[in-house]
């Protein structure tokens, strides 16, 4: 069902255009004045939002403007019974899709919103095609090397399960990739895909990150929050560095991953979530479990399907073929013109110790790219990329 606003400091209108357009199978929302018709409309979508154009407070080209600011897609039909051929230009110049006069003909309401729906519909697609060009740039994983090409395949073969996968491997290798092309590659794909750093959330905090709090539940409480067990529902959950979190909250994973419920901090109701969980870590879990500072049981939860992302040094034969995309996607970023790597340079650059693995790769790339020539040589790599000896 299409969801329309109407923001009209004249109850009567508001009445009759509720009427009108529920009739015709509208759910309808009300708005009194341009600043609460601002605060509606940057808080969910509406398919068309229609806005009188003299309102106190704040009028109808300001509130267009304010639209424009807070990057509200909605197609948005001013209405005003003081409208002159100017006043609709100025309107449409604002971004505004339609104007009609008060009082309001139900033809021309009608034939105007077919045509906004219309336009609410492209807008969608392109949203969604923004989405898909983003997507396709963050998750495509470079490299032909066997250890690559078999993750490939992997996440050909788990993406479209809900099963569990462990992902392995040192700081910089690109586990976040992997999880993302999981993620991409699954029946979930259209939902949320949340991270979380556990190792970046103090101790004191990751329980509410991840499960959310109670109003009061402690001093900096001061409203309900969910968490990303609740906000992932649907989606997906990866949990980046699995190995640096609290045994508190590691027992609390397990119940979530165990019965599919989660408790808030400070709350006792039950809340049904469902997510898929993803986790990574650059630790040995094992070794952590046998220190005592990982609960095996959650250990086993996780790891349904593991996978190992191998080190940049572990996979030399890929390095041109990254350098080369990572020339690509930088020289755009900067909106320079593409410079080249010599044959030599991509030897060298196949020479260094990758101590920081692909992020290290991606760093010296834009480096070499802003501090050099057109065409970058094996001398330049000697300089600005520590070749190992």
């Amino acid at each position: 069902m299409s969801k329309i606003l109407i923001i009209d400091d004249e109850k009567s209108i508001r009445r009759a255009l509720r009427e009108i357009l529920e009739f015709e199978d509208f759910e309808v929302d009300e708005a009194e004045n341009g600043k609460e018709g601002v605060k509606l409309a940057t808080q969910q979508y509406y398919d068309i939002i229609f806005c009188d154009i003299k309102m106190p407070l704040m009028d109808g080209m300001e509130v267009l403007e304010a639209f424009r600011k807070e990057k509200v897609l909605s197609p948005v039909i001013m209405i005003s019974g003081h409208g002159n051929i100017e006043t609709a230009v100025e309107a449409i110049k604002n971004g505004a899709f339609d104007f009609i006069e008060k009082p309001l003909d139900l033809n021309r309401i009608l034939v105007t919103i077919r045509n906004a729906k219309d336009k609410s519909s492209l807008v969608e697609e392109k949203e969604v095609l923004k989405k898909t060009v983003r997507k396709f740039k963050g998750s495509s994983i470079i490299g032909e090397t066997p250890e690559i090409l078999t993750i490939k395949e992997m996440i050909e073969k788990v993406g479209p399960s809900d099963a569990r996968v462990l992902i392995t491997g040192e700081n910089g290798t690109g586990k976040e990739l992997v999880a993302r092309s999981l993620h991409d590659n699954s029946s979930r794909k259209e939902e949320t895909f949340i991270e979380v750093n556990c190792a970046a959330i103090p101790s004191e905090l990751i329980e509410s990150e991840l499960f959310g709090h109670e109003k009061g539940s402690f001093t900096s409480a001061v409203k309900q929050k969910k968490g990303k067990f609740e906000l992932a529902s649907k989606g997906t959950l990866f949990l980046d560095e699995i190995g640096d979190m609290s045994a508190s909250a590691q027992a609390k994973v397990l119940r979530a991953l165990q019965e599919n419920t989660i408790q808030r901090v400070g709350g006792e109701k039950n809340i049904k979530v469902n997510c898929r969980v993803l986790a990574a870590t650059n630790k040995d879990l094992r070794k952590e479990i046998e220190a005592g500072n990982f609960r095996e049981d959650l250990y086993h939860r996780l790891s349904v399907i593991l996978m190992h992302v191998p080190s940049l040094n572990e996979r030399k034969d890929d390095i041109p073929l990254l350098a080369e995309h990572f020339m690509t996607m930088v020289c755009a970023e900067h909106g320079i013109p593409r410079k080249k790597f010599s044959d030599a340079a991509l030897k060298a650059l196949q020479e260094v110790n990758w101590t920081g693995n692909i992020r290290e790769l991606r760093n010296i790339t834009e480096r070499l790219i802003i501090l050099c020539g057109d065409e970058i040589s094996a001398e330049d790599i000697t300089t600005f990329a520590n070749p190992k000896k």
